[in-house]
């Protein structure tokens, strides 16, 4: 009895401290990121990107960093900064935690108004409790509203004046993907098909199962992407892990940590690579036709270790999750450990910075309302960081590429998300080319979509 009171002493006093620790940081008196020019980096690689990070030794603490940004949404003709040279305007605004985009053919805009399912078995314990108090003092807290909204600018002025319930009562749909005449639509445990003429409003029909996706009760990252092969004929899905690093057990990471490749006509599943603990955006490089995909890292290890990354991704590949990261780096925490899998871990090829939560990714395939200095890379949107003593992410960046893979440091291109004392005024999440070429971005924070185009 005395040992059990002990540990119900201790959890109790972990809570507190936690608790304690958040509201410290609830204030934002971090203050802003620095952003990737601010220190004169631009021309330089800043610490935690490129191809070659240099990876500090991995640092343990009695409670983990908790240090997010509080919500103060933008005030009324406010938004995030531009780069010099280009100028940003509201797309559309009064949505729902916007997530994902998808542009249609014909232009049209389709927007994933979404959030985590229910999810009995994930949050629990002390870490659980502190967890959701984070995601309410970030804007996330927020019920799932289930729905695909489309969004129309049918006179060409960079603003939609038409909205839709495009598709409703979905499960956390997240990815979609157009093939022919149907749409496909990840929602949180599955792929769903439904038939699309262009120029429609809203589809009332009952979606098609195509495959079911890992979900369950724990779905600890319950977002799920999907992107379609430029034949049309197979699906991609990303499907993030049940833990920070295998702590609910091994046996609930099945199917996860991954991306599954799925036949269009046949629903068929098979697993096209693995140990990507949280993979997100995915995109096709237009020059080498490379699959590459943003991932999110885990935790708890340090500020500046491990970083996110995005990579190209290939077939069968092992990217090390959970028993090591960033190639051959072990997890001492992970037990018990596999030296079989950590000789064929794979090292990203390209760092995003640590604990940025690097989820949007799309390249720019010389886009055309942006400038010919973006024309070659990718855009990555940095939702931001949790877990960090100085705030990292919060930012919409762009690695330039030549030759089909990664060619100089990220620069900026939207920041300001955070003011300067601290406080989140939107967030970046998905993003994608515009038919015009304009840069979108999705604020699930801000509850906006934002364009980006080149300065007249």
């Amino acid at each position: 009895m005395a040992m059990h009171a002990s540990r119900r002493t201790w959890r109790l006093f972990a809570a507190g401290a936690l608790v304690a620790q958040l509201a410290a940081c609830a204030g934002g008196t971090s203050g802003p990121p620095a952003g990737l020019a601010a220190e004169g980096r631009k021309d330089a690689m800043p610490p935690g990107f490129g191809p070659n990070p240099k990876l500090p030794e991995p640092a343990s603490s009695l409670l983990p960093t908790v240090n997010i940004a509080p919500v103060e949404r933008w005030a009324a003709g406010a938004g995030p900064l531009p780069a010099p040279g280009l100028v940003v305007q509201l797309f559309a605004d009064g949505l729902d935690h916007p997530r994902w985009l998808h542009v249609l053919p014909n232009g049209d805009v389709l927007v994933a108004e979404t959030n985590a399912p229910a999810r009995p078995e994930d949050g629990g314990g002390i870490k659980g409790v502190v967890m959701d108090l984070v995601k309410n003092r970030a804007g996330a807290g927020v019920a799932s509203t289930d729905r695909i909204t489309l969004l129309r600018d049918a006179d060409g002025d960079g603003s939609a004046e038409t909205r839709s319930a495009f598709l409703e009562g979905l499960h956390s749909p997240f990815g979609m993907a157009l093939v022919d005449q149907t749409l496909f639509v990840a929602n949180t445990d599955g792929i769903l098909a439904f038939p699309y003429a262009e120029g429609e409003m809203r589809i009332a029909a009952r979606g098609e199962p195509l495959t079911d996706l890992p979900a369950g009760p724990l779905n600890h990252h319950w977002a799920k992407n999907i992107v379609a092969d430029p034949e049309g004929r197979t699906l991609y899905a990303a499907v993030g892990s049940n833990s920070n690093v295998g702590e609910n057990g091994m046996d609930q990471e099945e199917g996860r940590a991954a991306i599954w490749r799925v036949d269009i006509a046949s629903g068929e599943m098979a697993l096209f690579a693995t140990g990507l603990r949280n993979p997100v955006g995915m995109d096709f490089e237009p020059a080498s036709g490379a699959l590459w995909t943003a991932v999110n890292e885990r935790d708890e290890i340090g500020d500046d270790l491990p970083p996110d990354y995005m990579t190209s991704v290939q077939e069968s590949g092992f990217y090390g999750w959970p028993y090591s990261y960033y190639g051959d780096h072990v997890d001492t925490r992970v037990e018990p450990q596999r030296p079989d899998l950590v000789a064929r871990a794979i090292a990203p090829d390209y760092a995003l910075g640590a604990h940025t939560a690097s989820l949007g990714l799309a390249f720019s395939n010389g886009a055309a309302a942006l400038s010919e200095a973006l024309g070659d890379g990718v855009f990555v949107g940095q939702h931001g960081s949790w877990n960090r003593s100085q705030l990292a992410g919060y930012a919409v960046i762009f690695v330039p590429f030549a030759d089909g893979e990664p060619a100089g440091p990220p620069e900026d291109v939207l920041t300001g998300f955070v003011d300067d004392t601290g406080k989140a005024q939107g967030r970046p999440v998905g993003v994608a080319i515009a038919g015009d070429g304009a840069l979108l971005v999705a604020d699930d924070v801000g509850n906006a979509i934002w364009r980006v185009t080149s300065a007249p």
